[in-house]
């Protein structure tokens, strides 16, 4: 017989998860509709918040009530007003810091969109490309990660790599594989004048974006090609850099070993993957639920629909991936940064 105890948490378990998905819908309404924004601005019924947005107020109950409901928002029964405390501003009204949720919502809702396809690949086996996935997923990931990076690349990563910030300060050769729309690429572009980087991608209308971006940011030492991590050439490179791709490439060796024959002597590769420890259950928490989550809709199936198909996934751990730079030629690796969701690690041969 079940334990009623045990059979109720879960319950409850999945219910708060049903929640959350529900609260990503109404995420990704409550920023695009500016309600955030419009409610961060001073405690409000919800006449007068609808009033301040531009909206129809019995939506705008609803949703207000789904998210005090949350917890996103506050509700003061007193006078029927929902407010913002400074944490849930930050949260979900000040784009831009690392601690802005809203952006995710859209490679979510990518997802849910892909189903179909996802699901058939568990009885075909084969993969699903990543060009075959849902446009909002790329720029929510553009729009998750830029904050991340904006706040650690410069500051704390490239530092902690050692002797990178001498060469890129007095002018160095740096290739960006996989670097999506651009934004790592053209960070740290700017914050290094003196040095030349190249993005590289396999998809072809990121690369026409992150061209776009660099053209309105006025930044000139930075360029955008169309090439595999297997493929990209313009070497040799001081600096290769990588984020959060590795893990979605079919053959992360033979990438590898081409990043390798790309570095002058002496080169630093930067690797930078999803934070994971190197057991499954040392993931079992509600950011390796995420990962997890996001790795079997998305990264796993991208790898499979390539060469090899290594499908590491997206909490692979650090032992797991020294395994694959190992085998790529590279004798020296060590986690040199971390934060809450990434790991840092420098490889050199």
């Amino acid at each position: 017989m079940p334990n009623p105890d045990a059979m109720h948490q879960l319950i409850g378990k999945v219910l708060t998860d049903y929640a959350g998905a529900a609260s990503v819908l109404l995420v990704k309404i409550g920023e695009e509709r500016g309600l955030f924004r419009a409610l961060a601005q001073g405690p409000s019924t919800s006449a007068e918040l609808a009033k301040r947005a531009g909206l129809t107020e019995r939506y705008v109950r609803e949703w207000a009530s789904a998210m005090a409901a949350s917890g996103y928002i506050g509700y003061a029964p007193a006078d029927q007003r929902f407010s913002m405390s400074e944490e849930q501003a930050v949260v979900f009204a000040q784009e831009g810091t690392p601690a802005y949720m809203p952006p995710f919502t859209d490679a979510l809702i990518s997802m849910y969109h892909d189903y179909p396809k996802i699901s058939a690949a568990f009885e075909s086996g084969k993969g699903v490309p990543w060009s075959d996935h849902s446009p909002c997923l790329f720029c929510g990931t553009e729009r998750f990660f830029r904050p991340g990076y904006a706040a650690y690349l410069v500051a704390e990563w490239l530092p902690a790599l050692d002797g990178v910030t001498a060469k890129l300060e007095s002018g160095a050769n740096v290739a960006d594989i996989g670097c999506g729309h651009g934004s790592s690429t053209l960070i740290m572009a700017k914050a290094f004048p003196k040095s030349t980087f190249v993005g590289y991608d396999f998809h072809p209308p990121s690369i026409e974006t992150a061209r776009a971006h660099a053209k309105e940011q006025g930044i000139t030492n930075a360029t955008f090609e169309v090439a595999a991590a297997k493929t990209f050439g313009g070497g040799p490179f001081d600096l290769v850099t990588i984020f959060d791709a590795l893990h979605d490439m079919g053959d992360p060796v033979g990438a590898a070993k081409h990043v390798k024959s790309q570095l002058k002597p002496g080169g630093t590769w930067m690797v930078v993957e999803p934070m994971a420890g190197d057991k499954l259950e040392d993931n079992f928490h509600p950011l390796g639920q995420l990962f997890y989550g996001a790795s079997t809709l998305v990264c796993t199936p991208a790898s499979m629909a390539q060469e090899v198909g290594l499908a590491l996934g997206a909490q692979a751990g650090q032992a797991r991936l020294t395994q694959v730079l190992s085998e790529g030629g590279f004798t020296k690796v060590r986690r040199a940064a971390e934060t809450t969701s990434n790991m840092v690690l420098e490889a050199r041969t």
